[in-house]
């Protein structure tokens, strides 16, 4: 993988051709001299070492894991992803990057701004800082944090309830100092404005963690519809958009991975997956497309041959003659593809999820239909309505309905985001057939996507047999670049043991 290069070259190359008054190309804004180290120096780098692993090592798994994506023809890079795999080297780098880098350098801006009052500031670092860690918890289950980036070498691993509210808890007390019009370093993110959508950024992240945790935490859905009553939530998409460029290093670090030559590499592995394709595109007995998901075209290509196919979870179709890559659809993506963080599209499903949880049948079918319509603004199609009436509001069904609806809506922007909410919600649930079924390795005829059941998952070929059939991974071992260091590494719980908010 390019991951590493990508990272470092993006934190170096983007901060200096995007923004050469707070960066001396000859300062490691990693570790920049004690003397120098300022806001404004250190808030890009943490950002950019944010965006670079959550805007591609965390999409890339988070769309095998979520059967938005499967492997190519003749490549093997990710196909242990798809056999729902994780090893404890393989998301190192990625931990390393979120946790030493990001996190680390978030801390150091959190001290500077309280040092000279600047809120703002603050207030940006916190929510960055709380955004990071849920991914972390999301992915571990457990991670140090309450004795994290202190003079111990072996830092305890906090369960992840521990860590939600202690990031709760930080992100409450950089509200409460922070007003509107407070001044915020350079940054990626809102660039140019003042705290407001900082605020409004932090109260999302709130409604995202409240609500995760509504099934297991008593007061979680009260203090989410706390927020939702207040409503000073994003006007839009939060997300690194316009700071992307055409050069190696500057490119969105999803689209530098996986599509860019620029690195010398011309391999291809991404494709979209059975799954997703064959929801989005449903057809009857006869072939006939009885539904296309408007949003389709903008979340992938047709093949070379001008249809949409999808692949199978487990396997790279590598004994085929007849599947090679030109015949499997690719995500759409560019050099300047935005990393989203937060969408409206997502706020709204929550709020749904919220007034479905209280019998409140009329609002909550509101707020998913504008999730929907919030969906198709962020891909830049019309036809809402179309999805609408496909996928229509059921107060009875609320979480089937919510999660296949926000894991559609999220194939094309935030995978990592649909893995998880998979695993809280329960839904896409797995259908009754498996992707052995519907290709058995051995005979190109027994392709069969018309199999797949729409708005399902499957087991995929050669599934982890520590997973097994019909489960999703639920989480990551822990890192190896910190369990090897660290004497207070629990033992891993196992491939299907739930995050604290899924069970």
């Amino acid at each position: 993988m390019k991951k590493l290069a990508i990272i470092s070259t993006i934190v170096m190359g983007l901060a200096t051709t995007a923004c050469d008054s707070y960066l001396d190309i000859n300062e490691d804004p990693n570790s920049p001299a004690e003397a120098n180290m300022t806001t404004s120096i250190l808030l890009p780098g943490a950002e950019m070492n944010l965006a670079g692993s959550y805007g591609d090592f965390l999409r890339i798994t988070g769309g095998y894991y979520a059967q938005h994506y499967a492997q190519t023809f003749g490549t093997s890079n990710y196909l242990d992803y798809s056999q729902f795999k994780m090893s404890a080297t393989r998301s190192s780098s990625t931990y390393t990057q979120i946790n030493s880098r990001a996190l680390k350098n978030l801390g150091t801006v959190r001290t500077l701004a309280a040092q000279k009052e600047e809120w703002g500031t603050y207030l940006a670092a916190t929510v960055l800082r709380a955004f990071a860690y849920q991914a972390l918890v999301d992915c571990y289950g457990e991670v140090p944090y309450t004795q994290a980036f202190t003079s111990t070498t072996s830092p305890n691993y906090d369960n992840g309830e521990v860590v939600y509210a202690g990031i709760l808890a930080e992100l409450d007390e950089a509200l409460s100092k922070a007003q509107s019009s407070d001044q915020v370093a350079t940054n990626f993110l809102f660039p140019g404005e003042k705290a407001e959508p900082w605020i409004q950024f932090a109260n999302a992240v709130k409604l995202k963690i409240l609500m995760r945790e509504a099934d297991v935490v008593g007061d979680a859905v009260a203090k989410a519809g706390a927020i939702i009553s207040e409503g000073n939530l994003p006007l839009g998409d939060v997300a690194y958009a316009d700071c992307w460029g055409n050069e190696a290093g500057s490119m969105s670090p999803y689209y530098a991975e996986e599509f860019s030559p620029a690195w010398g590499s011309t391999q291809e592995n991404v494709v979209a997956n059975i799954a997703i394709i064959g929801t989005m595109l449903q057809k009857d007995s006869q072939g006939n497309v009885t539904y296309e998901d408007p949003r389709l075209p903008a979340f992938f290509e047709k093949n070379a041959s001008g249809a949409y196919t999808g692949a199978i979870s487990g396997t790279n179709f590598s004994t085929s003659d007849s599947y090679k890559s030109t015949y499997w659809c690719r995500p759409v993506a560019s050099y300047d593809m935005p990393v989203y963080l937060i969408t409206v599209s997502e706020v709204e499903f929550f709020i749904a999820e919220y007034y479905a949880r209280q019998g409140n049948a009329a609002q909550a079918e509101a707020h998913y239909k504008a999730a929907i319509e919030a969906s198709c603004e962020t891909a830049g199609v019309d036809g809402a309505d179309v999805v609408i009436a496909q996928f229509p509001y059921n107060q009875n069904a609320y979480k089937q309905c919510i999660g296949i609806s926000k894991w559609i809506a999220l194939a094309g922007v935030n995978n990592f985001e649909a893995w998880c909410e998979a695993r809280r919600l329960n839904y896409p649930a797995f259908g009754t057939v498996t992707g052995s079924q519907m290709y058995n390795l051995k005979d190109d005829s027994s392709y069969r996507p018309e199999y797949y059941e729409p708005g399902t998952l499957y087991t995929p070929i050669q599934v982890e047999d520590k997973v097994g059939q019909n489960k999703i991974l639920e989480r990551w071992p822990y890192a190896e670049s910190s369990s090897s260091r660290n004497s207070n590494t629990p033992e891993f719980p196992g491939y299907t043991t739930p995050i604290f908010w899924s069970k």
